[in-house]
């Protein structure tokens, strides 16, 4: 870096985009420098989003090319992401790259190999580890709070896909199919949670309610809008994903259960509370969490875009190691990916028959 402002390139400047726009204004020490976006309007949305001066691009190539910056975001559809990382790695640039890492688990393994080679830092965006409340969980968990952990339930009741530039998300072609491009976050969460192997993936879902109706030149989306996820792990835990997509107004958007054999921790969202509950003691212990107004604000994940950028630009600036690697995001796609197969062909599926 040529000053003591670490000059962020946001790459991408639709919905995702614009939040890490907002956000990284809330992070002291950082500036948004640039942006691009082959999108008319959603350069508009960028511009307006950083409020002050912006280089633009049509191009990410030119942006990484010609733009003062030291990092990059890339918030580009799902089925660019290894184009766009393929670039970035011709550069010496810190990259942060929205989840998915990849729509298809080879060329995941495909970033693996370039990113370990890259003298930038690489870090795959799961904001969903830096709510407060999961990462409080995760930190009962691992202090053996509830003993050896032995059941992991994570339940997402929520509205529908949003609508995109271009329809994009509507098609798992796009998207990887949204056991991988929403779920991804989950099952993440449970290899960090489980800190186990997980071995093997039995999924059953269907599009069910929505975008029944939708036609997109002439063709209807196949994207699943519930599902349950079963996951195995080597150690013996065992992991569900439940996820429904047309619950909106539900108490709780999010909710997560982790039990060992001495006790249960529970995280909700968006109350932020974590309930801890043990075997040997009838009352629980219950921790409400406080999150900044003005980060609560700026995005649509609770707070945690803005730690989650806290976290990058520290690691950033020591030369640490990112929180969440192109390993850990290319394995939340891979089960992502076992577990739609297992919708499409009503089997198990084990992570080895990807590579895993």
């Amino acid at each position: 870096m040529t000053s003591d402002v670490l000059r962020f390139g946001i790459i991408g400047t639709g919905m995702m985009g614009c939040e890490h726009i907002r956000n990284l204004k809330l992070v002291p020490g950082v500036r948004v420098t640039a942006i691009a976006d082959s999108d008319e309007g959603s350069r508009g949305w960028g511009r307006l989003a950083v409020g002050g001066d912006v280089e633009v691009y049509t191009d990410y190539r030119e942006l990484l090319a010609k733009a003062p910056v030291d990092a990059v975001v890339v918030a580009t559809p799902n089925f660019t992401h290894f184009d766009v990382l393929s670039a970035v790695f011709r550069t010496r640039k810190h990259v942060l790259v929205e989840k998915p890492l990849c729509t298809e688990v080879e060329d995941c393994f495909r970033v693996i190999d370039a990113a370990a080679k890259h003298p930038g830092l690489v870090w795959v965006g799961m904001e969903y580890r830096f709510m407060r409340p999961v990462a409080r969980l995760v930190e009962e968990v691992h202090g053996g709070a509830i003993g050896q952990l032995r059941m992991l339930a994570i339940r997402e009741h929520r509205f529908p896909f949003l609508k995109k530039v271009g329809d994009w998300n509507r098609f798992a072609r796009n998207t990887g199919g949204t056991l991988v491009e929403k779920c991804c976050h989950f099952f993440d969460l449970m290899n960090l949670i489980t800190r186990q192997r997980p071995t093997l993936v039995y999924g059953s879902g269907g599009m069910d309610v929505n975008h029944l109706g939708e036609r997109y030149d002439g063709e209807q989306p196949d994207i699943l809008d519930n599902a349950y996820v079963v996951v195995d792990f080597a150690d013996g835990a065992r992991g569900l994903l439940d996820l429904c997509m047309f619950a909106e107004n539900s108490t709780s958007e999010m909710e997560i259960a982790a039990t060992g054999d001495r006790g249960k921790v529970e995280a909700f969202l968006p109350a932020h509370r974590l309930v801890l509950t043990r075997r040997d003691r009838d009352e629980p212990a219950t921790v409400s969490f406080r999150v900044d107004p003005r980060a609560r604000e700026a995005g649509a994940h609770h707070g945690s875009t803005f730690l989650e950028h806290l976290a990058f630009r520290d690691a950033v600036r020591s030369g640490g190691a990112p929180l969440v690697s192109v390993e850990a995001g290319a394995l939340a796609v891979g089960m992502g990916a076992a577990a739609e197969r297992s919708v499409k062909q009503r089997r198990p599926i084990e992570l080895r028959e990807l590579g895993f």
